[in-house]
């Protein structure tokens, strides 16, 4: 693999960048923060119309462009490097991967053209109220009716819920026998009921579902597609805190460089300059370790869901670091509403403890590679 992006991929860089620094700089972002559906449609519209990021990664045979996971994490890279607010990641990212990840073709067909150019928003609905991303944590039931299926229980934490018009839900359709199936479930379904979550991170709207006898479609494929999207998710949302600790690194210099004590800048002082230092090896790290992961994705290498557990443990914690360091140089200024510093802090712990935290994923590794 190579660990440089080729001249395509840096102009794909630089035309995101652009496009979000013109439609999602930071008062955008504090407007919609305050707005349930969690998206600008004019904006949205634009990404997925204008620029086809909606369809990067989707083969050209369901309506997208036959990129890969490469290209995909860039412009993740850049949406968490803006702490863009938009359902990129719910409908992008776990909806589509986990639409491809199945064998039912029929469901492809259905789907995967709207998705790709965004007329549909999609989600998908895993977690339940104890928050865990595994098949334990799956209780909703699927039960047949009639020549169809029915669902029944809740879901907690669905990324965009309230802006999405397609839902993937997991639920156990043979509790005995520990099987699950994947079931899409349109808006206006009979016994659907949706909230919004009060939330830590505003810029990422999360939201609680509930079926009563809600009918569904059944999408063949089982875990089996669920375990693939949580890895591709894995490696998409490490993506996301690269950019966003990319960011705090930036600011923290840039800060340090004009702020004066003493008659001197303060990123003269030898232990603000330590702080800069190591965020910029975490930053450096979780970068190689990034660009692997979404090399491993885009060629379905064998070690990809030891990757993607590996990946989402370290930047989990290279985030969150420079997310505080950041918030520690720029000192008092730092801990205001004002400050921009404090939404990165709180997108770093969203992210960190979004399907599951580090010390999980860092289980999870040990028992992927048998030890």
């Amino acid at each position: 693999m190579r660990f440089a992006l080729d001249k395509e991929q840096e102009d794909l860089r630089s035309v995101v960048r652009e496009f979000l620094t013109d439609f999602s700089p930071e008062p955008v972002v504090r407007h919609l923060m305050a707005d349930d559906r969690g998206h600008d449609r004019p904006m949205w519209t634009k990404m997925c119309g204008e620029l086809g990021l909606a369809g990067l990664a989707v083969p050209e045979e369901y309506g997208g462009a036959g990129y890969t996971f490469v290209e995909l994490g860039i412009v993740l890279e850049e949406l968490g490097r803006a702490l863009t607010v938009t359902p990129f990641l719910a409908s992008v990212v776990m909806a589509t991967m986990l639409l491809l990840a199945t064998d039912d073709e029929g469901a492809k067909s259905d789907y995967l053209p709207a998705l790709a150019e965004g007329r549909r928003i999609g989600t998908v609905a895993l977690a339940e109220d104890g928050g865990h991303w595994t098949r334990e944590g799956v209780a909703m039931q699927a039960r047949p009716a009639g020549a169809g299926w029915v669902l029944d229980g809740h879901k907690s934490f669905v990324l965009d819920l309230m802006s999405a018009d397609l839902v993937l839900v997991v639920a156990r359709v043979d509790a005995e026998a520990g099987a699950f199936g994947v079931f899409a479930v349109e808006p206006g379904a009979a016994g659907l009921e949706r909230q919004p979550l009060p939330v830590l991170d505003q810029t990422r709207k999360q939201g609680r579902l509930t079926c009563a006898a809600t009918p569904a479609r059944l999408i063949t494929g089982g875990w089996a597609a669920v375990d693939r999207m949580l890895d591709l998710t894995a490696v998409a949302v490490s993506a996301e805190m690269l950019g966003g600790a990319q960011r705090t690194l930036e600011m923290a210099v840039s800060y340090a460089g004009v702020r004066e004590q003493f008659g001197r800048p303060i990123g003269s002082f030898q232990a603000v300059k330590h702080k800069c230092a190591t965020m910029l090896m975490e930053v450096e790290a979780a970068r190689a370790a990034v660009y692997y992961a979404l090399w491993a994705a885009a060629t379905q290498a064998p070690d990809l869901p030891a990757v993607a557990s590996l990946t989402k443990a370290f930047c989990s914690d290279a985030y969150q670091l420079t997310a505080g360091e950041n918030i520690q140089i720029h000192g008092g200024i730092g801990y205001t509403w004002e400050h921009p510093a404090h939404l990165y802090f709180k997108r770093a712990k969203n992210s960190a403890l979004f399907l599951g935290g580090a010390d999980h994923h860092r289980e999870q590794l040990a028992q992927r590679i048998g030890i």
